[in-house]
């Protein structure tokens, strides 16, 4: 649970940075939705001054992306988030190679001609959500094979000691017992006979009467 909580606030960080990312400068003063998403698969004009809409630019990617973050987060699966921060880190790359192929460059300038924060933002943004799809447990929480319960063959053991433990009881009533009458020890046990003259309960032989008159 905690495990969850934790990647999952690091998850949202990283989608929240990716989303504001192309609202800041990227390369040479230039914001990051002013990039339009179509250049990015051409290799040319993407350092040009033509912005398009923001829908058509490089904030699109960053936005499914969040959103797909936010869902991954409340399904608690880690390969939801764990793709939206490739996505994002792979259209960052992207971007990054199309601005090489025509700079030659990808300095970072003190005085804002190269690269800028936007482009830290939206790769760090992409490294949280990876940590946070890390970090998160998943929807099972806990992770090692179960113990397989006991078969019939061995019923009076109990993981994980497989030590002896409860009986398997069958039935919640208490067992039932024998409907034939005791008729006492058998013949073959030590002690008096009941019909011995030495047995307790047993009346004198030969009719004797007792002192008493009885």
């Amino acid at each position: 649970m905690i495990r969850n909580v934790l990647g999952a606030v690091v998850a949202l960080a990283g989608a929240a940075a990716a989303v504001l990312s192309p609202f800041r400068d990227w390369y040479d003063g230039r914001l990051g939705r002013h990039y339009r998403l179509g250049d990015l698969f051409t290799g040319t004009g993407v350092t040009g001054a033509h912005p398009g809409s923001l829908f058509g630019s490089l904030w699109l990617p960053f936005l499914c992306a969040a959103v797909v973050t936010v869902v991954g987060v409340l399904l608690r699966s880690r390969a939801l988030v764990a793709l939206a921060g490739v996505v994002v880190i792979g259209f960052t790359v992207l971007w990054m190679v199309r601005v090489f192929e025509v700079t030659d460059s990808l300095a970072v300038a003190g005085d804002g001609s190269g690269l800028d924060v936007g482009v830290a933002l939206a790769l760090g943004g992409g490294v949280l959500m990876l940590l946070g799809a890390g970090v998160m447990a998943g929807r099972g929480g806990v992770r090692g094979r179960p113990y397989p319960a006991p078969d019939s063959s061995d019923p009076d053991t109990w993981p994980p000691t497989r030590e002896p433990g409860p009986s398997v009881q069958t039935s919640p009533w208490p067992e039932p017992e024998g409907d034939d009458p005791y008729v006492g020890p058998p013949p073959d046990s030590p002690g008096p006979r009941p019909d011995s003259p030495g047995a307790p309960g047993t009346r004198p032989s030969g009719g004797h009467r007792s002192p008493s008159g009885d």
